[in-house]
């Protein structure tokens, strides 16, 4: 018999599994899911890219019959609205008929939310929620965000000096940061569906925002330039407002790259729900500042916002992460 202990450990094998499909998913949430059966695990799952097939369809199709009186954990609650790319996830683990249905967070799509629940239940399913909820809504913000506030899960990243600077005076910039900043930066590239730059930095450097790990090329995200730029080439996407973010389709997860202007104007409009911050032991002085001016009008104003959600040394250099303050 499983125990809460043993619950939670099934559980955060799920949500790890569930950021295998992260910025891969589409409009769907990057949902993992395991199937347990006597403490053995007998079927494993995560979003596949574009939506299809869901977690819990690729586990159950692992334990196959075995399905049958086991133990399924999901980060998300299973899917009850018709769709004609496939059946509800509901129904296909009613089908199954398991003992336990364990549930991280319910859905925020209004067409599934407790529909699910309710399903399994009136199929004499036993059903639980919330175990390790707090980490599922982390592991699927994307699409929590964007359902609930209507728009993209953002991060902003800057790599920058100890004083601040992500540039020289004149402008250059390769390289702050050292190898191992930069290839976790392609991989944090790699997990979302789009990235941004400003016209600026666009006209400017002329980047690429592809991601250039072996492997893992096929992962590069949608590009995106606010402002105008002056050579857009044809698959980049084009907006004028941060606001605009908003309107880009199944768009989950957005990487806001730079530079400063565009930092700011997202930092205005009160749109970053994460700050990526990579720290290179040096001092420029009198270098380009990371962020640019964007109203703060006193200084108490500044404290409250951000929590420290993570911190690692990178070779050199050092990596912080800051979560929105709830």
């Amino acid at each position: 018999m499983l125990t809460a202990q043993s619950d939670s450990r099934f559980m955060a094998l799920a949500l790890a599994l569930s950021e295998r499909g992260k910025g891969q998913t589409g409009a769907n949430p990057n949902v993992g899911c395991v199937i347990v059966k006597n403490n053995i695990i007998i079927g494993r799952g995560w979003t596949q890219p574009g939506g299809r097939p869901h977690a819990e369809e690729m586990a159950l199709a692992q334990a196959g019959k075995s399905a049958k009186g086991a133990d399924i954990f999901v980060t998300m609650e299973p899917c009850a609205h018709e769709s004609t790319r496939g059946p509800t996830c509901s129904s296909s683990i009613i089908a199954a008929n398991p003992s336990r249905v364990i549930v991280a967070t319910l859905d925020a799509d209004e067409r599934t939310r407790r529909r699910g629940i309710d399903r399994l239940g009136d199929a004499g399913i036993s059903v639980s929620i919330g175990i390790m909820e707090p980490e599922a809504r982390r592991a699927m913000a994307g699409f929590l965000t964007r359902v609930e506030k209507k728009r993209p899960h953002v991060t902003l990243k800057l790599a920058m000096s100890l004083d601040g600077c992500i540039a020289m005076a004149d402008g250059t910039s390769q390289w702050i940061t050292g190898d191992r900043a930069r290839a976790h930066a392609h991989l944090e590239r790699a997990r979302c569906d789009a990235i941004l730059v400003g016209a600026g930095t666009a006209n400017a450097d002329k980047p690429r925002l592809d991601v250039r790990i072996d492997g893992l090329g096929d992962r590069s995200p949608q590009p995106v330039i606010l402002g105008e730029a002056d050579d857009l080439a044809e698959h980049w996407q084009q907006i004028e407002d941060p606001t605009a973010i908003s309107d880009l389709v199944d768009i989950n997860w957005l990487l806001v790259e730079g530079g400063a202007q565009a930092a700011a104007s997202f930092l205005k409009a009160d749109l970053v729900d994460r700050l990526l911050l990579y720290r290179a032991p040096i001092v420029i002085g009198g270098g380009l500042s990371a962020i640019g001016d964007f109203g703060l009008e006193s200084l108490d104003r500044a404290h409250g916002h951000w929590h420290q959600s993570d911190r690692r040394n990178m070779a050199q250099d050092v990596l912080e992460i800051y979560d929105r303050a709830a």
